[in-house]
């Protein structure tokens, strides 16, 4: 067995876990735009990794800025792309904290991350600045539509989560675990294994790192120090008509933000 890390860099395999649900979320993306924000054309995509959703808008008509860390995702994100859909597209390397880009500011229609990659900004100033930069680029009205766990500051026991997917031969079994948070640091452990076994092929990826936690009080604290507000809430069902109240006791959200007019 050849161990391997960053799972990252091996796009083809991260999307084979985390790609399958592609369709339905622009689904739901494009009506929660026409319920809640402009319904307009112009999307964003922060950590947009592999270009699974910039290439879905992309096929719709839309026009699509994305941006991610990952360089080989990047390059993943643009071979996927037709000639037509690159022209619809424009693709960078960027940080989600330090992201702006001047000839957007008050353009954006939608601009969304569903998949908790937020939680990879690791303190309040960080997440804070990647909410202010994101809302400075929204249109009136326009939405940001920001996906991921809240913490159980109660719980006692690790999560895991298991996911099997193929690529062509190569079968793909991921484990992702996630270890008791901290509440005052406001950290959890995360640890990822992808197992990768095919001809010729045996690979283990494992990856590391810390995520950041959040209760709903403090997620909603975040949103309206940044100038956001809540629109509405929905889980991972992404079910339009079935949104979520502060009281329920399902931990995964959909946040529906927009620019609080008052800030």
């Amino acid at each position: 067995m050849e161990k391997r890390t960053d799972w990252y860099e091996h796009p083809e395999y991260y999307e084979a876990i985390f790609g399958t649900d592609t369709v339905r979320e622009a689904d739901f993306l494009q009506a929660l735009s026409a319920r809640h924000g402009t319904g307009g054309r112009l999307w964003l995509e922060p950590a947009c990794g592999a270009g699974r959703l910039v290439e879905e808008a992309a096929r719709r008509g839309l026009e699509v800025v994305g941006y991610d860390i990952s360089e080989a995702m990047l390059r993943h994100a643009r071979k996927r792309l037709t000639p037509a859909q690159r022209r619809r597209v424009r693709l960078s390397q960027s940080r989600m904290e330090t992201f702006f880009e001047p000839s957007l500011e008050g353009r954006v229609d939608v601009a969304h991350n569903l998949v908790s990659t937020f939680r990879y900004l690791d303190s309040e100033a960080a997440a804070r600045e990647h909410l202010i930069g994101t809302r400075r680029l929204l249109k009136p009205g326009g939405i940001y539509v920001l996906g991921f766990h809240l913490t159980d500051y109660e719980r006692f026991k690790p999560e895991h989560e298991r996911w099997v997917g193929q690529v062509g031969k190569d079968r793909v079994v991921c484990n992702t675990h996630e270890g008791l948070p901290d509440r005052r640091l406001r950290l959890s452990p995360m640890r990822n294994r992808l197992r990768i076994t095919g001809p010729g092929k045996d690979w283990l990826i494992e990856t590391t790192w810390y995520f950041r936690t959040y209760s709903g009080p403090q997620a909603r604290k975040l949103f309206r120090d940044a100038g956001l507000r809540v629109a509405a809430a929905y889980d991972f069902d992404y079910d339009l008509d079935s949104p979520v109240g502060r009281g329920s006791p399902r931990l995964d959200r959909v946040f529906v933000l927009q620019p609080d007019p008052e800030r």
